[in-house]
């Protein structure tokens, strides 16, 4: 039986974290979802109002044999602006904040880590949140896989093309061919 571990990202919206994620190596599984509030198992519709507390997030099942848990980091902090507070570009809201919700120690650590290797090499400090894992509510099915499902749509073609391009470039090594 494979050796699996689980990451938790929240950087924006999840459309574009889970369609990068999907095309790593050594990712099993992307899930598109809520992590980090107080209402179980939000709708689409409570996480829009930013009264659920919850963080859109992407929950990535990994075989730390073929990728490990600081490559995925570094790919997370590539993907969004980990200097904005409760927003992405044009989305705003906590809703939208960067968090990184933790599932061992040992992904505490390394997080914090990263953090501290990161930071001087941006212009501004960065506001990630480092808590600890505790629920992950998968989000509704039309979310899943939805770059893949939409490329023509506006935002997946003018916001995500564009980051997916440049994720695959500084990337390469890591990806399915």
């Amino acid at each position: 039986m494979m050796n699996q571990c689980i990451a938790t990202f929240g950087g924006g919206c999840f459309w574009c974290i889970d369609a990068a994620f999907r095309r790593v190596k050594g990712v099993t599984h992307v899930a598109s979802g809520y992590a980090g509030g107080h209402t179980d198992d939000p709708s689409y519709e409570q996480i829009c109002t930013g009264q659920s507390g919850h963080a859109e997030v992407v929950q990535i099942i990994f075989d730390p044999q073929q990728i490990d848990f600081s490559a995925l980091l570094a790919m997370f902090f590539a993907l969004h602006d980990p200097t904005q507070l409760n927003r992405q570009g044009n989305d705003i809201g906590t809703q939208y904040r960067s968090v990184v919700f933790y599932h061992s120690e040992e992904q505490r650590a390394l997080t914090q880590h990263h953090i501290e290797q990161l930071t001087p090499t941006l212009n501004a400090p960065i506001v990630t949140e480092v808590t600890a894992h505790t629920h992950f509510y998968p989000a509704e099915q039309y979310h899943q896989d939805y770059y893949t499902n939409n490329p023509n749509q506006g935002y997946c073609s003018v916001m995500i093309a564009p980051k997916l391009a440049a994720f695959a470039e500084k990337f390469a090594e890591h990806l399915n061919s």
